[in-house]
């Protein structure tokens, strides 16, 4: 009996090693999926915004207006918002990898047309091809974060998913406009070229995802939030409209008022003003991380509202310019990791993708429609009074949202 009870426990202990190695080679592939998934994010985002220090040269090549920039990027948005409203719920049903590969095509689709373009409407079908892939991923590629993170932590999820979003976004104009500046040959079409180079490695890093969930049967249908998560969304969601207003103006139409304020045509220095807007948000982020997300959002409002009012005072000073930047990209970085933190908390597991999916028709509502109207108030006027305009309106909006996170951080806590 004795034999036998040693020998059970031997076989026990063998057991448990066998689990614990079995569950620490889970995790390490998990983590590799993690990050994986990161890097799709991130060159996905990056290949949307490479056009953004090559728009005066096209205004310049196929002879169009500040205008229609705003066009061609407002179709971008314009097509993304139904994209993400289909694929998020879809992919919740299928699965994140028969949504992503169809996604990644598209992308490079995009790159393609831009590659190619002989004339505008080369550009609005590229956009719009953009406008579908960054549609169908964005919420499933979010919601495979928080489902691939090793340790289960939500929190770790969104800051990545965030970091990796706006790293993307600052990276594409800094890309394009040193290939662009600096490569000799063929400069509107190398960006594209290396982007769909990098398109690979993540093609391969969405096949290898797991099917986190069985088939099931998908149905169009109305998006819905449920009533627990209403609140927290939509001042989460209204502070991000603002701050993502700022973004698309930015990536539109602030190269070319940095090009006019320093007279130079020099391609970084229009992309990399966007870029140091990009770079603040995303070390915000990093610093702010495990911090209250309502108080994120609470700091991050003031300041995108000084750097806005920076950016008034900005008509004729480069430095001002910069300074608001800094300032702008810091205040973002704050209320769009409190804020995608609060949703990404606060989501069901069984539509998390859809939740998401929501947050994100608002983030890229605010990218598009604001910058359109300016786009419009700057034929009328001028670019540079258009801009102060539109920086002065967005300030005095953050501040009253502003009052609007802390009624109800205020009513949680006395719930």
């Amino acid at each position: 009996m004795e034999g036998e009870d040693m020998a059970n426990g031997a076989g026990a202990a063998g057991t448990a090693v066998r689990s614990r190695g079995r569950g620490a080679s889970a995790c390490r592939v998990n983590g590799w999926r993690f990050w994986a998934t990161a890097y799709t994010l991130l060159i996905l985002l990056a290949g949307t915004n490479l056009p953004t220090p090559l728009y005066r040269g096209y205004e310049e090549r196929f002879g169009f207006s500040p205008f229609v920039v705003t066009l061609i990027f407002a179709v971008y948005v314009a097509v993304l918002i139904p994209s993400l409203l289909v694929a998020g719920p879809l992919s919740d049903a299928v699965g994140r990898r028969r949504v992503l590969v169809p996604a990644l095509a598209l992308a490079g689709l995009g790159a393609l047309g831009f590659a190619l373009a002989t004339d505008t409407w080369w550009l609005f079908a590229a956009r719009i091809s953009q406008g579908l892939a960054v549609g169908a991923a964005s919420g499933a590629l979010t919601a495979a974060l928080s489902e691939l993170e090793p340790s289960g932590s939500r929190r770790k999820a969104a800051l990545v998913s965030t970091v990796a979003s706006v790293g993307g976004l600052g990276l594409g104009p800094v890309l394009a406009g040193l290939l662009a500046e600096y490569v000799a040959v063929a400069p509107d079409v190398v960006p594209f070229a290396v982007e769909i180079v990098l398109l690979i490695p993540a093609a391969v890093a969405v096949m290898a995802l797991p099917t986190t969930r069985e088939t099931t049967r998908w149905r169009p249908r109305r998006p819905g939030i449920p009533a627990a998560t209403r609140a927290v969304f939509a001042t989460s969601g209204t502070a991000n409209f603002l701050a993502f207003a700022v973004i698309g103006l930015f990536l539109t139409l602030i190269p070319t008022y940095v090009a006019t304020l320093a007279d130079s045509g020099n391609l970084l220095l229009g992309g990399g003003t966007a870029a140091l807007l990009l770079a603040c948000s995303a070390i915000v982020q990093i610093l702010g991380y495990g911090r209250s997300p309502r108080h994120l959002q609470l700091l991050g409002l003031p300041l995108l509202a000084l750097g806005l009012l920076m950016l008034v005072g900005a008509r004729s000073s480069l430095v001002l310019l910069l300074g608001a930047a800094v300032l702008a990209g810091a205040g973002h970085g704050l209320v769009f990791l409190g804020g995608l933190t609060t949703v990404n908390n606060a989501a069901p597991d069984g539509s998390r993708a859809e939740v998401l999916s929501g947050f994100y028709v608002i983030v890229y509502l605010g990218v598009g429609l604001p910058v359109l109207g300016v786009g419009v108030l700057a034929t009328a006027v001028s670019l540079t009074t258009a801009v102060s305009w539109f920086a002065g309106t967005v300030a005095v909006l953050c501040l009253l949202v502003l009052l609007a996170v802390g009624r109800t951080g205020r009513r949680s806590l006395a719930g």
